[in-house]
């Protein structure tokens, strides 16, 4: 008997260290595993500079750093210029960082075309889980039907006909300017946030931009709910891209509760709106008479009523994405300009002539005064290729071994890029580190050969290329027709950055405006 109780007694106290011992071999039988997997599989990316890394972590302590700090793409940027135009820092698995704007261009173009390479699962998934399945995250028939689908409300034929509701809302910017007592001191970022979800929620949910007009299809737009909203549902899909799992989102952490909340508010404003041209389409009918003729021409009743494959989920899902796509990437970009025309003034004097002229031809900014602001667009290109504000928001993936700039990349490979350090590359842009608009305008002989991937490129580039186009255009040429402008805070204003999903002044932008005569 005492026999008995001692053997389980010392059975009960060694169990412990059973488990223990049992879980420390599964531990290690694991990581090395992905070591043997990583020194094979991926044995010819050994030979590509890489950044210093943890022996067992690989650089992921740094990535995940830099995420919290909102400094991912200034660290792809500064290894860019300490490793050279392409490297690979590990993650798990590799991830191929690219920075020549041809190879990126040539990569994605090719890739794409061939099936070689397609949007990694794991951003895929980030996206998806945003609030749905959406455009960005699919891939071959599923994206190729959707795509098709948004093509024509976001081409630039499709635009002209929104210069009045751009022009509108631009209008409603000066106006605040102006009202400001003086010195007309603002923060301009959030102006232009404003500015921009207006029109996006406009043209995709027919919410009037001038908030005296009631909208009775939903609740009223309320742009600083929104914008907070969005930009927590946006630094979620960075981190779940960059490493963090999807089921993190169920722990019971302030990150969570932010977002379930966030997304929650998103889908009760963009819901009723959604049913209701789900409404429109079961009844055949997109003339209700409780419909305003706003909402009756907006994109979400246009595809509703067209395309059948979309249900009410993806397309929550789908008006979530435009919104955040349509808003922040053309606000920062405006930002970005504003400082860069300060810190050059021959650019800027050149700039408002260029406006006066058009103005005095047409007595407006319209679709005509348009057609002679090039060298506007010039600017905006200008500051997209400096300051990349969607500085490379989604990755690729290798489905077969493949081949880039004479290198072997294994199968399994991400593939990802730094547009901050592909917007200065010398061989490519020449006196890359100043503004010059010039270098974008169709005299210029070398303009055939100046990669523009801030859109991205092939079939996938950006579906808001030409809207952002547009809105950036009239609302700089606006601004220049009325004011002339400082920065508060001088150089620091584009020295100083944050990055979430996106790349954003700190400072939020604050410039003093001097009305002109």
């Amino acid at each position: 008997m005492l026999q008995e109780i001692a053997g389980q007694t010392t059975f009960s106290d060694s169990f412990p260290y059973l488990v223990a011992a049992l879980g420390t071999t599964v531990t290690v039988g694991v990581f090395g595993w992905r070591w043997w997997k990583q020194r094979n599989t991926y044995k010819s990316l050994q030979s590509l500079p890489s950044p210093p890394k943890h022996w067992l972590l690989g650089n992921i302590p740094q990535v995940l750093a830099a995420v919290k700090d909102k400094k991912y793409f200034q660290l792809l940027f500064d290894w860019s210029q300490q490793l050279g135009p392409m490297y690979v820092y590990w993650a798990g698995d590799p991830v191929l960082i690219l920075s020549k704007p041809k190879v990126i261009e040539d990569t994605i173009v090719n890739g794409m075309r061939d099936g070689s390479l397609i949007r990694s699962q794991r951003t895929s998934k980030a996206w998806n889980d945003i609030g749905g399945p959406i455009l960005l995250g699919q891939s071959g028939s599923e994206w190729q039907w959707r795509r098709k689908a948004w093509n024509p409300e976001f081409s630039s034929s499709g635009l002209s006909k929104y210069v009045e509701i751009i022009n509108l809302a631009g209008e409603q910017v000066i106006e605040k300017i102006q009202s400001t007592a003086s010195p007309k001191e603002v923060q301009v970022d959030p102006l232009f946030v404003e500015l921009t979800m207006k029109v996006i929620s406009c043209l995709v949910l027919g919410i009037p931009v001038d908030k005296n007009i009631a909208s009775h299809e939903g609740q009223p737009l309320d742009v600083p709910k929104v914008y907070e909203a969005m930009s927590i549902v946006g630094y979620r899909f960075l981190r779940v891209a960059t490493g963090e799992k999807i089921w993190m989102k169920y722990l019971p952490t302030k990150n969570s509760r932010d977002y379930w909340a966030a997304r929650r508010y998103l889908e009760e404003f963009i819901t009723p709106r959604v049913d209701l041209a789900l409404q429109m389409r079961e009844q055949n009918q997109t003339d209700l008479a409780q419909v305003s003729p706003l909402f009756q021409q907006s994109m979400l009743v246009k595809i509703a009523t067209k395309e059948p494959k979309y249900n009410r989920e993806a397309l929550i899902a789908e008006v979530i994405e435009l919104l955040i796509a349509g808003t922040d990437t053309t606000a920062h970009t405006l930002s970005f300009a504003i400082a860069e025309l300060t810190l050059n003034q021959k650019v800027f004097q050149q700039a408002q002539a260029v406006v006066d002229q058009a103005w005095e031809n047409q007595g407006s900014i319209n679709a005509e005064s348009l057609k002679e602001l090039n060298y506007i667009r010039a600017i905006i290109k200008e500051t997209l290729r400096l300051y990349s504000v969607a500085s490379g928001s989604t990755s690729l993936e290798a489905q077969r071994d493949i081949v880039i700039e004479g290198k072997a990349i294994p199968r399994g490979t991400k593939i990802f890029w730094s547009m901050l350090a592909a917007g200065r590359d010398p061989e490519v842009y020449s006196h890359s580190e100043e503004f010059l608009p010039e270098r974008w305008l169709d005299k210029n002989k070398e303009i055939s050969q100046l990669p523009m991937i801030d859109f991205g490129s092939g079939s996938h580039r950006c579906l808001g290329e030409h809207l952002s186009m547009l809105e950036a255009t009239v609302m700089l040429a606006l601004l220049l027709r009325y004011f002339n402008w400082e920065l508060v805070n001088g150089r620091s204003s584009v020295s100083q950055l944050q990055q979430n999903l996106l790349i954003y002044p700190l400072d939020r932008m604050p410039v003093r405006f001097q009305l002109r005569r």
